[in-house]
C-alpha cells in the first residue's frame, strides 16, 4: 500500500467537507482519504441528499493533486474514480455498470454515487476531492430516491467496510498511475466498455422532452453523444440530459 492510511471519523457533516478541512490545514499527501459511519449532510449530484443508514455503508472521500492537469481535461479524474468503483464491485456480482457520468449501477438500480469537487488555480486543477457513497449492508431505503440498492440486497451477504475501502483505494491508485504514465486512452476505452446502456435504443429526457436514442460516444471532455432513432446526433454536457429509467 503506497497511499496513506485512511482517516476514520465517526460522524461528520460530509466526508468531502472533512477532507477539504484537513487539506486546508497543511500539506496533505496525494490519495489521502477519510471515511465515516454517518454523514449528517451527505450530498450528491444536483444537490440531492444521500441516504445512508448509520454504520451500514461505505462513505468516503479521496483527494488527488494532479500535476498540471488543465480544467478542461477534468473528465479523466471522474473516469479514474468511476472505474475503481466499477472494478471493486464487479468482484462481488455481475451486472455492474457506470451510468454517465459517474453513478455505479447494478442492472437498473443505483448502488453507488460520487460527487467530485475541484479547486482550480488558473486554468489547472489544483485539488480534486471525490466523495462517494457505496450502498453495502443497508437492507431498506426509506427516502424517495427512485432506485437505490445495496450489495447486500443483491448477494445476501454482509461486507466489511474497511476491506471494500482498501480495494477501491488500490484500484484508484492503479488508474491514477496509469494516467500519470500516459495511458489516458486506455482508461477512456475501459470506461466506455463499462458504460450503462451502452448498446441499443433507450429513453432519455432533455429540455425538449423525452426521446429514444443510442449512445454514440462519450467525448474526452465528458460530452455525452447520443444518436436518436431518426439518426440525429445530440451532444450533452452534465445535467443537460437524463436517463428515463
Amino acid at each position: 500500500m503506497s497511499y496513506p492510511e485512511p482517516i476514520y471519523i465517526a460522524q461528520t457533516t460530509s466526508t468531502n467537507t472533512s477532507l477539504a478541512e484537513i487539506c486546508d490545514r497543511g500539506e496533505t499527501a496525494n490519495l489521502s482519504s477519510v471515511y465515516t459511519s454517518f454523514q449528517t449532510a451527505g450530498r450528491g449530484q444536483r444537490g440531492n441528499k444521500w441516504e445512508s443508514e448509520q454504520g451500514k455503508n461505505l462513505l468516503f472521500s479521496i483527494v488527488i493533486f494532479p500535476e498540471r492537469l488543465m480544467a478542461k481535461h477534468h473528465f479523466i479524474l471522474l473516469q479514474i474514480t468511476a472505474l475503481a468503483l466499477y472494478d471493486t464491485l464487479s468482484e462481488y456480482t455481475d451486472g455492474i455498470s457506470i451510468k454517465w457520468p459517474n453513478d455505479i449501477y447494478w442492472r437498473d438500480k443505483k448502488i453507488c454515487g460520487t460527487l467530485i469537487e475541484n479547486d482550480l488555480k488558473g486554468i489547472y486543477i489544483e485539488r480534486s476531492i471525490s466523495g462517494t457513497g457505496v450502498n453495502l449492508n443497508q437492507k431498506e431505503f426509506k427516502s424517495d430516491a427512485p432506485n437505490p440498492i445495496s450489495l447486500s440486497q443483491i448477494t445476501g451477504d454482509t461486507y466489511d467496510i474497511e476491506t471494500i475501502l482498501h480495494k477501491i483505494l488500490n484500484a484508484t491508485e492503479k488508474y491514477y498511475r496509469m494516467f500519470e504514465e500516459g495511458y489516458s486512452t486506455a482508461i477512456r476505452q475501459k470506461y466506455l466498455n463499462a458504460i450503462y446502456r451502452k448498446e441499443g435504443l433507450h429513453r432519455y429526457k432533455d429540455a425538449d422532452g423525452e426521446f429514444e436514442a443510442a449512445i454514440a460516444d462519450i467525448e474526452e471532455d465528458g460530452r455525452f453523444v447520443l444518436q436518436d432513432k431518426e439518426g440525429n446526433i445530440r451532444k450533452y454536457l452534465f445535467k443537460e440530459v437524463s436517463y428515463v429509467i
